[in-house]
């Protein structure tokens, strides 16, 4: 990856390579009515980024970029999945457990989990493939493999197969109780 910063954790351990800032894209007006640069810093790109998820999200984001410390992920792949789970669904990541489901238990289809990835790589040095989130069933499998790639690490084996949405479509239909037609 061309132009790279990297951040080691104080107590050392693995180089984690973050994108330079962005170069300015907006444009101020002077009196001299001359357009001047506005610099945004990498802190306020993340912010920007960040801005519909908690405080607690954001802070936890910047913490991690400023030290590399892996106990932030918890916090802020929890609170990216808050971001875009229904508010009917937001309670259970309150207590969260590893087990919690994304379909059955946080309502995520295919085209959430689509936006809770380009959350994830603008919040952390990540990149993640459709193919590697074919196989994530579960919030524990979510911060597992996004812990190792963060790592270079190879992800651990996930619960679900290829097609996890639609085999987990299909699961909700079979348990789903027959009703009489007519």
């Amino acid at each position: 990856m061309p132009h790279l910063q990297s951040t080691l954790p104080p107590e050392g351990g693995a180089v984690l390579p973050f994108p330079p800032p962005r170069r300015p894209q907006a444009f101020a007006r002077t009196k001299s009515d001359q357009p001047t640069p506005v610099v945004v810093s990498p802190a306020a790109d993340l912010r920007e980024a960040l801005k519909r998820c908690s405080p607690q999200t954001c802070e936890a984001a910047l913490r991690f970029r400023a030290t590399g410390d892996f106990i932030e992920l918890p916090v802020i792949v929890r609170g990216v999945i808050e971001r875009f789970v229904d508010h009917d669904h937001r309670w259970r990541l309150q207590s969260p457990t590893p087990d919690l489901r994304l379909i059955d238990d946080l309502g995520i289809d295919s085209l959430t989990m689509m936006e809770i990835v380009m959350l994830a790589e603008e919040a952390l040095p990540i990149a993640i493939s459709n193919d590697d989130l074919r196989h994530l069933r579960t919030l524990g499998e979510v911060e597992q493999f996004i812990a190792s790639k963060l790592r270079g690490e190879p992800p651990p084996q996930a619960s679900g197969s290829a097609n996890w949405y639609l085999d987990d479509l299909a699961a909700r239909k079979e348990a789903a109780p027959s009703t009489p037609a007519g």
